[in-house]
This record gives C-alpha cells, structure tokens and sequence, in this order.
C-alpha cells in the first residue's frame, strides 16, 4: 500500500494496473541491502544489485518517456526534476536526478512502512498517546527503521584512544544511541511525551536522534516519509474508531505495509 501511494505520488506509477515489476525489483533491493557482500548469482547481494540495476532502468525509461512526452504544468515530482535539469538550479545532470528519484521512493515506501508499522503497534499498546498524536518521533527512535548506516572516514578521527583511518569504511549503528540509557531516560519504554515541547533540530537530525542519518548525508526522504506518517496516522484516527485492541489476542507477524 505504501509503495503504490508513493510511486503514484512521485512518478505517477499505477502499481494497480501495472505488472509489479517496478515493486519486484524494489523487494529484490531490500531483502539483500545488509546481505554479505558477495557478488555471485543466486545470492542475497546479487540480486540487491541486480534489482537496483533493474530499478533504474524502468526510472531510465520514465525519464526519457517524460521528457519527450509534451505538457503544460508539473504534475509529479518527476516533472519537477525534469524543470530543475532544464535550468540546472540544484541537479547537474540526470545520473543525480535518477539517484535521487530512486533513494526518495526507497525512503518512501521502506522507512515509512517500518514507521508506521511501529506506530501503529505502540499505539494499541498506549491508548492515551492515540488522544495527542505525538508518536512519530518515538515510534522512528525504537523501532530502527535503518538498522545500519554506512559512512567513509574523509580524515584520521581519533576516538577515546583509538584511530580511525582516513578511508576506512564505517559502520554506524543508531539503535545504540537510540536506546542508550545515557541518552534517554528509560530508553526501551515507549514515552512519546518525551518529546512534548521539544524543538526540532535543523534537518530533523541530531547527535541524539538520527533515525534518517544526519548532517550533509541526511536520507533525502526523511520529510517525506515522516509526512506519509503523519497523514497516515491523521486519517486513521479521524476516520475510525476504536483503534484500542489487545494485540496479545491478535498476534500476527506483518510481512508487508
């Protein structure tokens, strides 16, 4: 459901009268991105990359559909891409433009299902917090929505007697700062008042919260996905009722949003 929402949003890709096969080659990507690097057929790793090599084909394809396809007005993200190539304001080239299309859908649909997902379970669990609606941030903080984050030391970092070299590849765990009891007061309890009178960092990252990374390498799609929430989490509450429920008594794993 996410993903048809945020592909129709961005590319105005109907996923309901389309073969899937944009959907196929995202679920390929996901299920293999913190697979072992191994670049063999019939791997996790291999049909990652193959999915992503898939992926921006058909965005490929859309690209040059688009622009020799004649319009008026900006219908979809997509076309403002195309606006912005056009007068070489913030994308260079389409290389960029792709990139960025692909990492916004990935963010959109990947994140926001994990998200929301996770906010739906915390709230059944804490009916008050459904009054206030003042869950998005908590629900990202404990359900590790991006388990790992990869990042390249660009110089020497020295760190509590230890030395990172420059180019050594890093890998940046956000659950040990998410739920470190130095950091946040009973930190495995979910507390969405926590964050009740709080301002927002700039770009919604701190050294405290980065459920979407943070500095210059902030996920593209963390707004979006986070207003996906928000919308989603509006509509529930306005327009059904009784959302309280038991979950022991309803236990089932949820393999898809």
């Amino acid at each position: 459901m996410i993903f048809s929402v945020t592909s129709k949003r961005l590319i105005s890709y109907d996923s309901s009268s389309s073969d899937g096969k944009l959907w196929k080659q995202f679920d390929a990507f996901t299920r293999g991105l913190i697979a072992f690097p191994i670049y063999v057929p019939g791997t996790a790793f291999y049909k990652c990359m193959q999915g992503r090599k898939n992926v921006m084909k058909i965005l490929t394809k859309m690209l040059d559909e688009r622009k020799r396809a004649s319009r008026q007005d900006s219908v979809d993200f997509l076309d403002l891409l195309l606006d912005d190539l056009k007068k070489e304001k913030l994308l260079r080239n389409e290389k960029i433009a792709l990139d960025l299309l692909f990492l916004l859908l990935f963010a959109g649909f990947e994140t926001t299902s994990s998200g929301i997902t996770a906010a739906l379970k915390f709230l059944t669990d804490d009916p008050k917090a459904l009054q206030e609606l003042i869950v998005i941030h908590e629900a990202l903080r404990l359900s590790n929505i991006a388990p790992v984050m990869f990042r390249k030391a660009t110089e020497d970092v020295h760190i509590n007697g230890y030395t990172i070299p420059k180019g050594s590849k890093i890998m940046i765990d956000p659950s040990s700062v998410h739920l470190d009891s130095t950091v946040y007061k009973d930190p495995i309890v979910f507390n969405p008042w926590r964050w009740k009178g709080t301002v927002e960092p700039v770009g919604g990252a701190s050294k405290e919260f980065m459920a979407f990374g943070g500095e210059v390498r902030l996920c593209v799609g963390a707004d979006f996905a986070k207003l996906q929430m928000a919308i989603f989490l509006h509509c529930l509450v306005t327009k059904y009722r009784d959302l309280s429920c038991n979950l022991q008594q309803h236990r089932r794993r949820i393999t898809k949003v």
